[in-house]
């Protein structure tokens, strides 16, 4: 497998990124290729797509064995599924799948074609090997079920976000919704409800830093 390019995303580390991809549509990424795979030609006519695939590596998740078996995060860490019925990064292969938008497309720039995407749920340098056009005719499925995700997605609610306007103000103008975003998805490992507890991640070069209490996230800090 070769890497074709590497995603520049605003996280730096994986708290904090979404745990699906297309649940965070103002979070905006850049996908920036190797000098082998910069000949404009190989992009010819994606320009009439409005979504994208992309395959990558779960570089972060790298492990010489496998487990039949996982613990999904959204089931509180405590019950075990397949692997096969999860998006697990503990697999076998570390392959990652992601639907995003596309953009826009630059052909011309210092490091050659870069494609700009919303929705992306990738860590910053994420490795990429290969890209492919999203078929809305073939790809989706309106009618498909979820599995034990049906029930989860029903009972989870976006949280309320508090924060003061001066810390917000912190971040670029253009990052501030999505951070919003991300932070009502509620970043914490779901086995993770101590009201206490300060938590924080890093965003478009910024700490953040919150408590969550009562279903409400509370931003303490922004830096």
């Amino acid at each position: 497998m070769k890497v074709i390019a590497h995603i520049e995303t605003d996280f730096n580390s994986k708290f904090g990124v979404p745990r699906q991809s297309g649940v965070i549509q103002e979070l905006e990424a850049r996908i920036v290729f190797e000098p082998a795979y910069r000949n404009p030609e190989a992009f010819r006519g994606l320009e009439g797509f409005s979504h994208i695939w992309l395959i990558w590596h779960f570089s972060e998740a790298e492990r010489q064995d496998w487990s039949p078996t996982v613990r999904p995060p959204r089931l509180g860490g405590n019950t075990r599924m397949g692997v096969f019925a999860t998006r697990s990064p503990f697999r076998p292969n570390a392959i990652g799948l992601s639907s995003v938008r596309l953009t826009k497309i630059e052909l011309d720039t210092p490091v050659g074609p870069v494609l700009h995407v919303a929705g992306a749920d990738l860590m910053n340098g994420t490795p990429i090997y290969d890209i492919k056009p999203y078929l809305a005719y073939t790809d989706a499925h309106p009618e498909a079920t979820g599995g034990f995700t049906d029930v989860l997605e029903k009972e989870i609610q976006p949280l309320k976000v508090q924060v003061d306007e001066e810390m917000l103000k912190e971040l670029p103008a253009d990052k501030r919704e999505a951070l919003l975003q991300v932070l009502a998805a509620d970043p914490r490992p779901h086995y993770q409800k101590d009201p206490e507890r300060v938590y924080g991640f890093e965003f478009a070069h910024k700490e953040v830093k919150f408590q969550v209490k009562d279903g409400v996230i509370l931003v303490v800090g922004v830096f």
